[in-house]
């Protein structure tokens, strides 16, 4: 069952005292972001935030369940009306993140074997 976009966008509205809330479409599903960190998903209607030890301690029991097989578990919230809690919660779990590896651009090589005039031996040299 995929994700209902009105509750995505509440579940964004909840989470908005955190900071700067964004979401991902993925597969009928969602990644939410606080700034450039994925700090939650939201899978089948519900709300799963990163598991981290700060969060942990803020949660006290979380329930924790994988948001889809073969995933970790995540803390699964059941509860999205406290918005001073959540946002409180998010922050914890972003701060406890590491920062998001920056994504370069792959840029194509011209393969010089297979241009016109640019014979190569098998060493890689060029003939003349």
């Amino acid at each position: 069952m995929s994700s209902d976009k009105e509750f995505i966008s509440f579940v964004c509205e909840q989470l908005r005292g955190a900071g700067e809330i964004s979401s991902r479409r993925m597969f009928g599903q969602a990644a939410v972001y606080l700034e450039d960190k994925v700090v939650g998903l939201v899978f089948d209607n519900q709300l799963f935030v990163k598991a981290t030890e700060p969060g942990r301690a803020k949660i006290g029991v979380p329930v924790e369940a994988p948001p889809f097989t073969g995933a970790n578990n995540w803390f699964l919230l059941a509860d999205l009306d406290d918005t001073e809690f959540l946002a409180d919660l998010i922050r914890t779990t972003a701060d406890a993140l590491p920062i998001p590896k920056v994504k370069t651009k792959k840029t194509r090589q011209a393969n010089s074997r297979s241009s016109v005039g640019n014979k190569t031996t098998k060493g890689g040299r060029r003939q003349s």
